[in-house]
């Protein structure tokens, strides 16, 4: 019974601090991304990244990821304990040797990047990623996923 209270202060004193942590960054406002450089997409969402591979949108969705993403997924995409470490992302698809098994892993992690992105997370009530819908168009969102292929990691 010891044991349950300790693990159980434990937990509560960890999410007391996760919860100062995030709460450290203040009120945040989203910062704006500016994509006249990259070609329109429209205002149906698509279901596959149409920038993967593109410099300029590497370039611009890694200004965004630090501009909108960094204070909690970390600079660089590098987290620090916050919120998850998004160079990891697509970390269970690089290893795939079967190229339709991989490709369904990458398109899956898309779907669930975009979904994060656009609806944000919430659990039993908490906020712990604010939705990006209305703020960040299709097209910044897309740079952002561009941005984050080139810091892919297998550790």
């Amino acid at each position: 019974m010891k044991t349950r209270n300790l693990l159980s202060a434990l937990v509560l004193a960890a999410c007391g601090t996760l919860s100062l942590a995030a709460h450290a960054h203040g009120d945040v406002t989203p910062q704006a991304v500016d994509t006249h450089t990259l070609p329109p997409l429209g205002e149906k969402w698509l279901n596959a990244n149409p920038y993967s591979g593109n410099a300029e949108a590497q370039k611009i969705g890694a200004s965004a990821f630090g501009q909108n993403c960094a204070r909690c997924h970390g600079i660089e995409a590098i987290s620090g304990g916050i919120a998850p470490d998004l160079r990891k992302l697509d970390r269970d698809c690089m290893g795939l040797k079967v190229e339709a098994k991989k490709k369904a892993c990458f398109k899956d992690n898309e779907d669930y990047f975009v979904t994060s992105v656009r609806h944000g997370k919430v659990r039993n009530g908490a906020v712990y990623m604010p939705p990006f819908e209305g703020i960040l168009n299709q097209e910044a969102v897309w740079a952002i996923k561009s941005y984050l292929e080139t810091r892919r990691t297998t550790e």
